[in-house]
């Protein structure tokens, strides 16, 4: 088997893990090792500006060397011992850094517990997907919460991380998953501005490709499902910015013109300003749209793995 082929097994494989069995324990999850530590190195954090933006730059790059390191020592060795090891190896690495399934499972609970009518139960599951206080949102605003959250992490949990396990590998995932946890961590303002602020500014630059292609996957599954594909491509260019985010617009304009409806985050944005807001049967028809935007980057992933990238 070619180093292309075994990459390929690699990438498969972590797939097949991911959708069969979801993510590891919380104890044995290198995403979570990966949060205490910088929560643990967060504590070391100096006063003032300068110090903290330095300390946080220092912060992601230690802790992406401790992590990406050691993940190429070992594969490195399993390249020498045989193909077979080298691939199973190579994807219980890889696995953790993208969850597709679990973000799929969120969405479909928040949907689930609409569906029942208990909507403060869907408000606090709905936590697990965006970082807005959810405690008075009414169901159309929480439906459109999961959705927006479904369509920039189809970017930030599966398309990213593997679109730079092309590029570079495990190591590759392995360091994007870092800077964007670092990021979910401290990227905001206020208190952790500027320790942050290299996180932050790092994980833009990190998803300035993915988010774009996720925008394009997203369009391009909206045709395959003989939804809005149109809507999609006028939306995604028309609203992307209206976002904080220059990344987080492109994937969820797309997905609000491919359902055809408003996702408001009020105070921020409207995308797709005018259309109705989103219904019962809008939250599974986003899970089909992003399932196939999915399906569709991993068949890239595949074409470019045997082209030798």
């Amino acid at each position: 088997m070619g180093e292309s082929g075994a990459e390929l097994a690699v990438l498969a494989l972590a797939v097949a893990l991911d959708l069969v069995l979801g993510e590891p324990p919380a104890g044995l999850h290198p995403v979570v090792w990966m949060g205490r530590l910088l929560g643990f190195l967060e504590k070391g954090a100096p006063g003032g500006p300068a110090g903290r933006f330095l300390y946080g730059a220092f912060m992601v790059l230690l802790v992406a060397l401790l992590f990406a390191g050691p993940a190429w020592v070992v594969l490195h060795w399993a390249r020498a011992v045989r193909p077979p090891v080298y691939i199973m190896v190579g994807a219980l690495f890889l696995k953790p850094c993208f969850a597709l399934r679990a973000l799929f499972a969120a969405v479909r609970l928040v949907e689930g517990l609409l569906a029942k009518g208990d909507l403060p139960a869907a408000r606090r599951e709905l936590r697990a997907l965006v970082s807005r206080e959810t405690a008075l949102l009414d169901e159309a605003a929480v439906r459109a919460a999961a959705i927006e959250s479904l369509g920039e992490n189809t970017c930030d949990s599966f398309v990213a991380p593997t679109f730079y396990f092309l590029l570079f590998g495990l190591p590759g995932a392995v360091c994007y998953r870092v800077v964007n946890t670092a990021d979910a961590m401290f990227g905001y303002r206020g208190a952790y501005e500027y320790l942050g602020k290299f996180a932050a500014r790092l994980d833009d630059v990190l998803n300035f490709v993915p988010a774009r292609l996720t925008g394009l996957l997203i369009v391009a599954a909206a045709w395959l499902l003989r939804r809005d594909a149109a809507g999609a491509w006028r939306a995604m260019w028309r609203d992307h910015r209206r976002t904080k985010s220059p990344n987080a617009g492109w994937p969820m304009a797309a997905m609000a013109g491919a359902l055809g409806v408003e996702l408001v985050k009020t105070g921020h944005y409207r995308l797709n300003e005018g259309a109705g807001f989103p219904a019962a049967a809008h939250g599974a028809a986003a899970l089909h749209v992003a399932g196939v935007a999915a399906a569709l980057w991993f068949a890239v992933a595949g074409i470019l793995l045997l082209g030798g990238r």
